[in-house]
């Protein structure tokens, strides 16, 4: 086998320039390079041009004339499937997986059978429920290829050909085999979910958790490397569901739990352990962290970056439990692994003599391992350092070595955790295992593939043996399929030599081969590895497989399949032996713990698994471990381990050789684990060893390319002449094209349906096909480059004529302008000289007016100057005058002043004189001695005054004096200096008065000045006032602006947060309306199944008819919906409560109204609860005070307290009740006043409500007639019972004691007495009265002392409030008082909203009651009308003829009870639709209406619910006979679907099962319900409502959860085939069409007569009087409406459903694969993995003509049975939108379709669709909105994508698309034509780098099972009854007219 993958294929007719090649590089493996010159016959080498422009010259062997590989052309490049490549070998091959692995991010490529997986390093979207449910059902060949796709193929063939199969995983270590065959066994889970409530399939993942934490671990190459191999088989019953499992293991790696190399650990469950050991149940265990052990801490490194240890542990955990192993079981499992890391801790320690060692009994290790494993200690201690040799004789103890110690402890903790391993296994395949018969089975194979090291041991020789096996029955399983597909096409065939490994398996296996030999030297006593190797050099020295290196003596190399492998012999012979001493497994087996007991007992039972061939297998899956049992004795022969091995390999080979196998090679691009990393080296290395290019050189050897005629055709067609082209039969076409353009015969092959190519023959056509496009293009170029050069001299001819005529119309403008420039200069020169002049003259003028002015005014001041001299002088004058005058007067007044003081002085002498002789006298003093002291105080005070004055009027006057003085001698030196200047020259004055006006003037102008400072000071300080006034101001209007832009933004906010809620709220109506849709679904489900399960049970009893349950259990729940109308306010806070438990206490906290509602409940229960305290002591007090009065009173008479007492009962009693029927009396009144009011407001009738107050006003007077007569009766009841009981001695002191007013006359004694005791009565009624009265005011009083109090403490609060608010500072003062205002404001809109509920419930409980009286008033008027006739007719003396009158048809319709079955049959179990074609629309609705009606007239409660519950239930029976059998139907007796409920719904519908509430609520057949008596709005509840119904009051509170993905159908393989033809088919499914909207309408139309006709106001608003003559009189069916609600959505559910399945199987073929655009798209060369709905001639293939066809039918039919139209828009819509999610999803998961030309068909085909949707008038449904991401689909593949500016074009446009979905998109685009370019990565990474920003959800493909929530509009119908014909075929005859 070349290493290359194959031959070189010989340059025919490719060996010119630039042709492309490949040549070998030590780098890269190989390398692109480009031919600069022709090669000819015998050249030496080749000139070659590299990709990076450098210049090679490449040699080639002119003998054996091996030219370099050729290159395909770049449109092949990419392709999913390896052999559609047209130059089959190894470098295309790399060059394809590299260029899908980097550029499109593609890890999964096929080649032929082989799915080829490269380990992307990352975690990837394509692993979601979506992706697996996409590609359920789809062939191989028709999505990109996928693990899920092969999953897919083999349950697929495991259905149609029932044999079984196995998908083999293979690859080295670090290629993701694990994780392949993990999604793989998800897969199955899903599609075949188990068909019981067993969850099998979640047990089968749950296995994958314990398997890689006890069997994987970290190595060099892997994170998570599986350390073992495992075959596990998934078991299916006939109905292909998951109904078991098994497992098996091979190869345990053993070593590793001892050894560990750098950079590498042990399994992992040792490290979870570990890291849970702080956990309190682990206390006991002893551990640390792993780095403190021995057996965990060789490789250095104890963690794994990203990985939690502790997080994985508790997965492992959880997955024991739900495997069912105990958690008793899990402690000991956990006990037995960290009792294997204190072993590895036990110091050992030498003796001096080096041959024995000893281990302390103070080893805490030690005791921890025996503690753990409960084993005694000094057995263990004793024999862990000895051991036991048995010979014939006798029995020797042997002390070891340290070594041997130390291995023998080795030994002991890998069998010890082989055990473990075993076990666990064990113990999961019981929990996998089922009783059930196993029809089939699906096996997974997940073994380690081909490894080479530097060092290879033991593990590496059974890995390769494996390996060899795998491969051998590879190929011959890939030349069987070549061979049976030559044969099927009947195409001639030659034998293909293919490489045979039976040699080298031979060399191993074989009778004295490498395992032969290996156990034969394990039996010798002192065999040794050296020994062995010697042996193999003697034996095989001459094998071609077996080669001995030269250096050395110890290794051997056997030439694998895949590469040479040097194997070290060391180690070989002791691992093959695995030998463990007897005496430490026999410590082992008593231990006192039974698990660990068990795990090294004998196996004596164990059976050898058989495996399944053929097409059936046991039913049972037998339960075997790879590992064979223990020996009792060292004596008995053991099986190695090679022995084992290689027998568990021939049961594994058998059991694959008796499946079909489907194959998954991994590869691993990078030793590094570099994420989307690709390193040549390693990937050709490992497809070399996976036998990937083994299946290429096989297909490259035949015909490796095939296509179909079809594709053949659509591709080449433009290498076909015209000629050819008439004729039909495109094989002949093909032939002769085929034949004409490639000479050679040998190079092609017509099959039956294919054509067969050889290796590079695609390619030449493909050459010549862009060779014939090529030369189009240059003629088409040539031809529009003709066409543009004409066009464009024409249009610079037009545009020179242009331009002149332009130019000359510019010339001619510009003279006309000259000219008139001309003209005006002239204008303006004489204006502007005719004005200079008279500004010349106007300016002398001025200057003339100037001086003359100035002349003037100088004259004029001269004057005015003269006149104010004289003025002055004169002023001057006046005062001197006047001050002489002033000075004479004063002297004059001074001299008489003076004369008057001495004469009174004289005279005040001489009486002082007189006055001191009278005092000397004695009765003066006497006088005077009365009040002495007080006058001399006040003469002292007086004096003391006196003298302050005298001295203040001294000084005065002394300062008076010296002005006077100053004054004259002023005017004496005036005086004297005026006589000298009266003799001077008048000049001087004059000059003197100069000088002093001038000084005057200068002290005028420095006051001026300082006025003037003082205002510019002034003028300054007010400038810079006003500038910070006007600063402030500014700054004042940017804060107001500042404001108002708040403002403005939070009114913007606020609208943008009102609509962005008013959003929020209309989503959240979307989504309750949804979940609850999705929950009335869930009900069909759930009712469906309680209905099998019903027919189940009643057919296992065979008991007949139906079980009763008590008739109370039937309307359990019927009211829940209708709570009573006057509630309390208690009633309302509980209702708050419950509301906030309803919403959630996240949603409740956000609810302020809620929040202070319930806030001031609390503060008003506290209120409530103080007085009723304060009530409990006043109540406590009288009782006191009772017990006193009553202990006075002890000597009373006991009948009279027993009377009294009796009496007061009774009072109470009437009394309680009277007030009662006065209240209601007193409200009736009100409500009856305000009715009138309003009636008489609107003019309606008076005459009904003033009769209805005279009866009321009757009614109350006749009510206190009859208390006062039940009062009279009592009394005397209780007078006459006294006096039997007192007798005649009572009456004496009656006598004495009564004095009657009218004594005189004659009274009788019992008269008397009766009289007595009604006053007695009187007097207790008017007692009690009084008492009431008095506990009604001691009430009020305390509620007004409650109210002071209230409003003290709310004074305090205002108090304290105002207290800390005055502490505050300003801002903060008033955003409190705002606080305090809204609080305020708050409370008290609470208080009116309260008074308004309150009122509001009054108001409707008042109405309703009216109604009830009016009502009872009508029906007693009408009595009376009735007894008065009836008198009227008695009282005729003579015989009268009574003419009957014809009366019309009033719309209702009357019927027996027994006809009601009748009834139904005739009208809805065998009505067809197609019998109503000519008929009103609805016509059953209608009649079942009138039906009702009657009913209804007739007040039958029990007849309407009769009728309406048959009804319904014959609609279900139906639409269940209707259900198609490949759709999921909530409906369908045996649905084919396997439901997946959430995890929370079936846990909280498994507690209500059991619960109170479905305990109820499960009728079987429920009793029949009461109504006697019912009214109107009284709701009339359904007794056969379904379980569910009574449910969904809890359902909703799980939230918006819905099973987010379709349902799969189960049986779909094997209900293909009893389909039958697609147009039958078709007819069916438009039959079931057809009846569904035919129900779906005529349901709705019930539901909207129930609606108008209800007597509801707001329904009644479109109805004509005749129509409300129509309406309900007696009963309320809302709840009605509402199951008829439920099962209109049902209805439209499976209208849906219906649709969906006719237009499914449509879509891809029509929107994707037609080609409604002819010659717009090509066909790409395909591989092995033929497309299967490619447009072959058959009948798969649909156009886009055939879906609008049948949307055609669908608008039709729903139309002519009269269908709303607003549920028509809805309907087209949810299919609009499913067309869009199938094209969308199938288009992201299909690289063939994602091209320009798809894109330009997509967009033709949604061009058609909208038109059709406007053509039917249904654009305005939203259709066209929900197909947006498909039409920016399409743009996105028609865009440019080169430069940036296209990746923002790009971003801009597909904003329907999710980031994921744009990406998948550029990955997947494939250009057709090598003129196409492919998107580059680094426009991919712009792309991504605009989009990072963007919050996109992570699912990939479209919920295409998605539905939108349904309304159903109110459309009241414009028919009366009365005019609707019953036709006559409908045979309902019965029916009366009425």
């Amino acid at each position: 086998m070349d290493p290359r993958g194959g031959n070189s294929p010989v340059l025919y007719y490719n060996t010119c320039q630039y042709t492309r090649v490949w040549i070998p590089d030590p780098d890269e493996v190989w390398r692109s390079a480009e031919l600069t010159k022709d090669y000819k016959e015998g050249d030496t080498s080749l000139q070659l041009r590299l990709e990076d422009e450098t210049i090679r010259e490449y040699p080639i062997d002119v003998q054996s004339n091996q030219l370099p590989f050729l290159r395909n052309p770049d449109i092949l490049v990419g392709e999913n499937d390896l052999t559609a490549l047209s130059y089959l070998h190894e470098p295309a091959v790399l060059h394809n997986l590299k260029v899908r692995f980097l550029e499109s991010n593609h890890i999964y490529t096929y080649c032929g059978i082989v799915l080829v997986a490269i380990n992307p390093y990352e975690q990837l979207p394509i692993y979601g429920q979506d992706v697996i449910y996409a590609y359920s059902g789809q062939n191989m060949g028709d999505m990109d290829p996928h693990i899920f796709a092969v999953a897919e193929e083999a349950y697929k063939q495991m259905a149609r050909d029932e044999k079984n199969q196995s998908i083999i995983v293979s690859g080295e270590s670090g290629a993701g085999k694990t994780v392949s065959a993990k999604y793989a066994m998800r897969y199955f889970a899903t599609v075949g979910g188990s068909a019981s409530d067993t969850n099998i399939e979640e047990k089968v993942l749950a296995s994958s958790p314990i398997m890689e934490a006890i069997g994987n671990a970290k190595t060099t190459r892997n994170d998570n490397s599986s350390r073992f191999g495992k075959y596990i088989q998934i078991g299916f019953d006939k109905r292909y569901h998951i109904i078991g499992a098994n497992m098996r293991t091979y190869l345990l790696e053993k070593s590793r739990v001892v050894f560990q190399a750098d950079d590498e650990r042990n399994y992992h469950i040792f490290y979870q352990l570990c890291a849970a050991a702080s956990l309190p149940e682990f206390k006991e265990l002893a551990l640390t962290c792993a780095e403190d052990f021995f057996y965990t801490s060789q490789g250095r490194d104890t963690c794994i970056e990203g990985v939690d240890d502790a997080e994985d542990f508790e997965k492992t955990r959880q997955a024991f439990t739900l495997l069912g192993v105990r958690e008793s079981h899990q402690i000991s499992i956990f006990k037995i692994i960290a009792s294997i890391l204190h072993l590895g801790n036990v110091e050992i320690q030498a003796e001096r003599d080096g041959d024995s060692c000893s281990i302390s009994p103070q080893d805490e290790h030690l005791n921890s391992f025996c503690r753990l494993l409960g084993v005694e200690h000094s057995q263990m201690e004793h024999w862990l350092c000895h051991r036991k040799l048995v010979t014939t004789s006798e029995t020797y103890v042997k002390t070891m070595s340290l070594q041997q110690v130390v291995n023998a402890r080795n030994a002991l903790a890998k069998h010890i955790y082989a055990q473990l391993f075993g076990w666990i296994v064990e113990h999961i395949n019981k929990a996998l295992h089922t009783p059930l018969k196993q029809h089939s089975f699906i096996g997974v194979l997940d073994i380690y593939g081909f490894e080479t090291f530097e060092v290879n041991s033991f593990e590496q020789f059974c890995i390769n043996y494996a390996n060899e096996k795998l491969q051998q029955q590879f190929n011959s399983h890939v030349f069987k399929l070549e061979q049976e597909e030559y044969m099927k096409e009947q195409i001639p065939w030659t034998l293909i030599d293919f490489y045979d490994n039976q040699p080298c398996i031979d060399l191993i296996e074989a009778k004295l081969g490498i395992l032969d030999l290996l156990d034969e030297e394990c039996k010798v006593p002192k065999g040794t590895d050296q020994n062995w190797a010697q042996k193999l050099y003697d034996r095989h020295s001459g094998s071609q497989h077996f080669q001995k290196p030269r250096m050395s003596n110890t290794a051997f190399i056997v030439v694998h399949f895949a590469d040479k492998v040097e194997y070290l012999s060391d180690g070989f012979l002791e691992k093959n032996r695995d030998t463990v001493y007897e005496e430490q497994i026999n410590i082992l087996k008593a231990s006192k713990f039974p698990l660990v007991a068990d795990l090294f007992h004998d196996d004596k039972d164990s059976v050898p698994a058989t495996t399944a061939s053929g097409k059936g297998s046991s039913s049972k899956i037998n339960i075997r471990s790879a590992r064979p049992p223990l020996k009792v004795s060292n004596k008995e022969h053991k099986k190695t381990v090679g022995h084992q091995f290689r027998t568990s390999l021939h049961l594994l080979m058998e059991t694959l050789n008796a499946t079909t196998p489907h194959y998954v090679r991994c590869i691993k691009p990078n030793d590094e684990k570099l994420p989307f990393h690709f390193d040549p080296k390693r990937a050709v290395q490992q497809l070399r060893a996976c036998g990937v290019l083994e299946t290429i050189r096989i297909s490259a050897a035949g015909y490796p390319s095939r296509w179909a005629y079809h594709d053949f055709f659509n591709r080449y067609r433009v290498l076909v002449k015209k000629r050819e082209l008439a004729n039909t039969d495109k094989k002949a076409i093909c032939r002769s094209v085929l034949e004409s353009l490639i000479k050679d015969p040998d190079k092609f092959q017509f099959g039956r349906t294919k054509i067969f190519f050889r290796a590079g023959q695609v390619a030449y056509l493909e050459k010549l096909r862009a060779d014939k496009f090529r030369a189009a293009t240059i003629m088409i170029q040539k031809t529009v480059r003709g066409w543009l050069q004409k066009v464009k001299y024409r249009r610079l001819k037009a545009t020179t004529l242009t331009l002149q005529r332009y130019c000359r119309g510019l010339l001619a403008r510009r003279l006309a302008e000259h000219l008139r420039r001309t003209r005006a200069a002239i204008m303006l020169q004489k204006q502007y000289r005719m004005r200079r002049a008279r500004l010349a003259y106007q300016r002398v003028h001025r200057a003339t007016v100037t001086i003359q002015a100035f002349t003037r005014g100088m004259f004029v001041r001269r004057i005015y100057q003269q006149v104010l001299m004289e003025h002055k002088a004169t002023i001057l004058q006046k005062h001197v005058r006047g001050w002489v005058a002033r000075r004479r007067f004063q002297r004059l007044r001074g001299a008489a002043i003076v004369i008057q003081c001495a004469f009174r002085m004289l005279k005040a002498k001489q009486e002082l004189k007189a006055l001191k002789i009278e005092a000397r006298s004695a009765e003066h003093l006497k006088r005077l001695n009365v009040g002495m002291e007080n006058k001399v105080v006040q003469l002292q005070r007086k004096i003391d005054d006196q003298n302050k004055e005298f001295k203040t009027l001294s000084e005065q006057l002394s300062a008076v004096t010296s002005t006077h003085t100053m004054e004259v001698e002023k005017l004496k030196k005036e005086l004297a200096r005026y006589q000298q200047s009266q003799g001077e020259d008048g000049s001087l004055r004059l000059q003197e008065e100069v000088e002093s006006l001038r000084a005057e003037l200068q002290r005028a102008h420095s006051e001026r000045k300082i006025l003037e400072d003082a205002h510019t000071k002034e003028k300054d300080e007010l400038r810079k006032r006003v500038a910070d006034l006007e600063e402030e101001n500014a700054l004042l209007k940017d804060e107001k602006e500042q404001l108002n832009n708040q403002i403005l933004c939070q009114a913007k906010d606020e609208s943008a947060q009102n609509s962005a809620k008013e959003n929020l709220m209309k989503r959240e109506l979307e989504e309750e309306r949804s979940r609850y849709q999705n929950l009335v679904k869930e009900y069909s489900r759930l009712e469906q199944r309680y209905d099998n399960l019903r027919d189940e049970m009643t057919i296992i009893k065979q008991t007949p008819g139906h079980r009763r349950n008590p008739s109370n259990q039937s309307s359990l729940e019927s009211d829940s919906n209708y709570p009573s109308i006057s509630t309390s306010e208690v009633g309302d806070t509980e209702d708050a409560l419950q509301q906030v438990e309803d919403i959630g206490l996240e949603k409740a906290a956000m609810d302020m109204t809620v929040f202070l509602k319930l806030q001031k409940r609390v503060r008003e229960l506290e209120q409530e609860r103080k007085k009723l305290q304060v009530q409990l002591e006043k109540r406590e007090q009288q009782d006191s005070r009772k017990v006193q009065v009553e202990q006075a009173k002890n000597d009373l008479d006991l009948d009279q307290d027993a009377d009294l007492a009796y009496n007061s009962l009774k009072r109470q009693e009437l009394e309680s009740e009277n007030k009662k029927l006065k209240n209601d009396l007193n409200e009736l009144r009100k409500a009856v006043a305000d009715q009138a009011t309003q009636n008489n407001s609107s003019h309606s009738s008076p005459d009904s409500y003033s009769l209805l107050l005279n009866q009321l006003k009757l009614a109350n007077e006749e009510l206190e007639v009859r208390k006062e007569e039940v009062l009279i009766l009592r009394t005397q009841i209780v007078s006459a019972d006294q006096r039997r009981l007192a007798g005649k001695s009572t009456e004496p002191n009656i006598n004495a004691r009564t004095s009657w007013p009218n004594s005189e006359k004659h009274v009788d004694q019992e008269d008397a007495i009766e009289a007595y005791h009604g006053v007695c009565q009187t007097n207790r009624l008017l007692e009690a009265q009084l008492q009431a009265q008095s506990r009604e005011h001691e009430e009020e009083v305390e509620g007004l002392r409650a109210q002071v109090e209230a409003l003290k403490e709310e004074l305090d609060k205002q108090q304290q409030t105002f207290c800390q608010t005055l502490l505050l500072s300003p801002e903060a003062q008033v955003e409190f008082g705002v606080q305090q205002e809204i609080s305020r404001l708050t409370n008290e809109n609470l208080d009116l909203k309260e008074l308004v509920e309150k009122l509001e419930k009054n108001e409707r409980k008042l109405k309703k009651q009216l109604k009830i009286y009016m009502k009872k008033v009508q029906d007693l008027e009408a009595a009376q009308a009735l007894a008065q006739s009836e008198r009227r007719r008695h009282e005729l003396n003579r015989q009268v003829t009574v003419q009957r009158k014809e009366k019309d048809f009033q719309g209702m319709l009357e019927y027996h009870k027994e006809d009601e079955a009748l009834l139904i049959r005739n009208l809805v179990t065998d009505l067809k639709p197609q019998a109503l074609a000519g008929t009103v629309p609805c016509l059953p609705a209608y009649i079942l209406y009138m039906c009702i009606r009657h009913a209804d007239y007739v007040n039958d409660d029990l007849k309407v619910h009769s009728l309406l519950t048959s009804t319904i239930n014959g609609i279900k029976k139906v639409l269940k006979a209707q259900a198609p059998g490949g759709i999921a139907l909530a409906l369908t007796d045996h649905p084919p679907f396997a439901y997946t409920l959430p995890l929370q719904m079936q846990a909280i519908l498994e507690s209500m099962e059991s619960g109170p509430i479905l305990r109820s609520a499960k009728l079987l057949s429920p009793a029949p319900f009461s109504l006697l008596g019912a009214r109107r709005h009284q709701p009339l509840t359904p007794s056969s409502l379904p379980t569910w119904s009574l449910c969904l009051h809890h359902l909703p509170r799980l939230g918006p959860h819905r099973p987010s993905y379709p349902l799969l159908p189960l049986n779909r393989h094997a209900g293909d085939s009893r389909l039958g033809s697609p147009a039958s088919a078709s007819k069916k499914h438009n039959d079931d069409f057809e009846m569904t909207s035919f129900w779906l309408s005529n349901t709705c139309r019930l539901l909207h007569c129930l609606k108008q006709y209800s007597g509801d106001e707001g329904f009644m608003t479109q109805n004509t009087a005749k129509q409300n003559e129509h309406c309900l009189k007696n009963f309320d069916l809302t709840e009605y409406r509402q199951v008829l609600s439920d099962l209109s959505i049902q209805i439209y559910q499976q209208l849906i459903k219906i649709a969906e399945g006719v237009l499914q199987p449509m879509i891809v073929s029509a929107m994707l694969e037609n080609e409604s655009i002819q010659g717009l798209s090509g066909v790409k060369p395909t591989g092995y993995r033929k497309r299967s709905s490619s447009m072959a001639d058959g009948d798969n293939s649909y156009c886009l003509e055939a879906v609008i066809r049948q949307m055609n039918s669908f608008h039709t039919v729903m139309c002519d049975q009269g269908l709303d139209p607003e549920i028509i828009l809805q309907v087209f819509k949810q299919l609009f939108y499913m067309i869009n999610a199938v094209t969308l999803n199938n288009l992201l998961l299909r690289k063939d379709v994602c091209s320009w030309s798809t894109g330009m068909q997509l967009r033709y085909n949604i061009s058609q669709l909208e038109e059709w949707l406007r053509g039917r008038n249904l654009h305005q449904s939203g259709a066209v909105q929900t197909m947006e991401p498909l039409i920016q689909a399409a743009q996105l593949l028609q865009l440019k994508k080169k430069t940036p500016e296209d990746a923002e074009a790009i971003c801009s446009l597909c904003t329907s698309l999710s980031t994921q979905q744009i990406v998948k998109i550029l990955n997947l685009y494939t250009p057709l034509n090598e003129f196409e370019e492919r998107v580059t990565v680094a426009f991919i990474r712009t792309i991504q780098a605009q989009l990072q920003e963007r919050n996109d959800p992570q699912q990939l493909l479209l919920d295409f099972k998605h539905m939108f929530p349904v309304l159903f509009p109110f459309n009241p119908s414009s028919l009366t009854m009365d005019s609707i014909h019953i036709p006559a075929y409908l045979n309902l005859e019965f029916l009366n007219e009425v």
